[in-house]
């Protein structure tokens, strides 16, 4: 297709057409109006002063007869730019006035008509609009006007029409060009660019001009669209190279195991203790998948049909009866405090969220040695729920070595262990699941410093009008301490 016939087919230049008729049939209209309204307004005043002059004319012959009649029309047919009049006797007979000929019958019809005529000084044929009136004794009065001065005024304005349509549809359709050339230059770049994108770059952003027009507001979006298009793309890579890398460990450890099983055990007692050790590495492995398929539903947003109302309180005392056993094998004391935080979302995957928190908390948050933190409670790990104005938080402190700042960033991607943590069992998958649990919620995950330790906060949203609900629901309730 020409680059012509690009732009003819652009919606831009189709509108400006749709457009351009529009108005050139208003334009038009209006003038037709004004042209009509002209022509009107000039035949009103001839019929106005050939009133008047018929009346004054009819006096005349009244008060001195036919004689001060004739003397009258003579004497007005020869003033400059004189009416058109005309006497005729009882049989016809032209007495007085200064017209040559008339169509044939006019003088025969009373009233308004509008003929051509001749005058006498002038041979040519003209047009006038004239009136018929009988006098007295079979007499017969004409006087009319010509009608010159109306057809130059409505050529003008029909010329003026003509000249005026012509300059819109020019400027119109230049107009069109001009906005199609526009517009068709900015899709082709767009174009340009989503086939780049198409073709494998997903760096391929679209351009966005100063202007802030819809075409602007139009790529910003697209251009957002493509930066989560990207991230969810790149995170996708990042998962299959980390499955591909991280679980291969795993795998060919459980290989390892089951061949020196079959190559070395020779009792019942060898073979039972070398199948618990693979199951146990296969429920590694299974739990490793389980969270990938957690933080995908959670990327996804499939978890967002699964909402419901729910106070995070309950949620976070839950974790607490659940994790205190564990927390105290480990020696360490696991305490929650907690008010009314309503909260909307999908309280299982924010009680895995909080859970996870919660479990490298335990297995990470023992203070180093020689440290004491704040209260002498060196071995205490703080669960708590409270709301500040529209957000909920629940948060975990341990007083363990806690994360540095400029690995915080790097600490929530998928199978990311810190240098501190690669001597204990996991998959790095615990902070990657609450951001992305956190993410779904409209919320985020924050990682800060305890002074010694680390504050894992989930920041998330507070269900609107939730809140005096849950504190009329819970202002009899004592608060749960460990």
């Amino acid at each position: 297709m020409t680059a012509f016939g690009k732009l003819i087919r652009t919606t831009a230049f189709r509108l400006t057409l749709v457009y351009l008729f529009l108005f050139a049939l208003f334009a038009a209209s209006l003038l037709g109006y004004f042209a009509w309204n002209t022509r009107r307004l000039i035949t009103e005043q001839i019929t106005i002063t050939v009133n008047a002059e018929i009346g004054e004319i009819s006096d005349i012959y009244n008060r001195r007869g036919l004689r001060g009649l004739l003397n009258t029309m003579g004497n007005r047919a020869l003033r400059p730019g004189a009416n058109l009049y005309l006497v005729t006797a009882p049989n016809g007979q032209a007495l007085a006035g200064n017209i040559e000929s008339l169509a044939p019958g006019v003088m025969g019809i009373q009233g308004w008509t509008e003929t051509a005529y001749r005058r006498l000084d002038d041979n040519t044929d003209h047009r006038a609009l004239v009136r018929v009136t009988e006098l007295t004794n079979g007499f017969r009065l004409l006087v009319g006007r010509d009608l010159e001065e109306r057809r130059r005024l409505f050529g003008i304005v029909a010329k003026a029409a003509q000249w005026s349509i012509l300059v819109v549809v020019v400027l119109g359709i230049g107009g069109g060009i001009f906005v199609a050339r526009r517009v068709l230059h900015r899709i082709d770049a767009m174009t340009g660019t989503t086939r780049r994108i198409m073709a494998g770059d997903l760096s391929g952003r679209l351009p966005v001009g100063r202007s802030g027009d819809e075409l602007d507001r139009l790529a910003e979006n697209l251009n957002a669209m493509l930066e989560r298009i990207e991230a969810l793309m790149t995170g996708l890579k990042e998962v299959s190279d980390n499955i591909a890398h991280d679980l291969k460990t795993p795998l060919t450890r459980l290989r390892n195991r089951a061949e020196e099983a079959l190559a070395r055990s020779g009792s019942e007692a060898d073979y039972r203790a070398a199948l618990e050790r693979t199951i146990e590495e296969s429920d590694g492995l299974i739990r490793t998948f389980n969270a990938l398929l957690m933080i995908a539903r959670a990327e996804s947003g499939q978890a967002r049909g699964n909402m419901d109302d729910f106070d995070g309180a309950d949620v976070a005392n839950g974790i607490h009866e659940l994790y205190e056993p564990l927390a105290e094998d480990d020696g360490m004391t696991l305490q929650v405090k907690t008010a009314p935080t309503p909260i909307h979302g999908n309280r299982e995957l924010i009680s895995q969220a909080l859970a996870n928190l919660v479990e490298n908390a335990i297995k990470y948050g023992k203070p180093e040695a020689g440290v004491q933190p704040p209260g002498g409670q060196a071995s205490a790990i703080l669960i708590e729920a409270r709301r500040e104005g529209g957000q909920v938080l629940l948060s975990v402190t341990d007083h363990g070595p806690g994360i540095p700042e400029g690995d915080r960033k790097h600490a929530v991607e998928r199978f990311v262990r810190l240098e501190a943590s690669r001597t204990l069992p996991g998959s790095g998958l615990g902070l990657s699941l609450a951001s992305a649990v956190a993410t779904l919620h409209g919320g985020e995950l924050r990682l800060g410093d305890a002074h010694p330790g680390l504050v894992a906060t989930l920041v998330l949203p507070a269900r609107v009008g939730g809140s005096d609900r849950l504190a009329a629901q819970t202002q009899d309730v004592p608060q749960k301490a460990a």
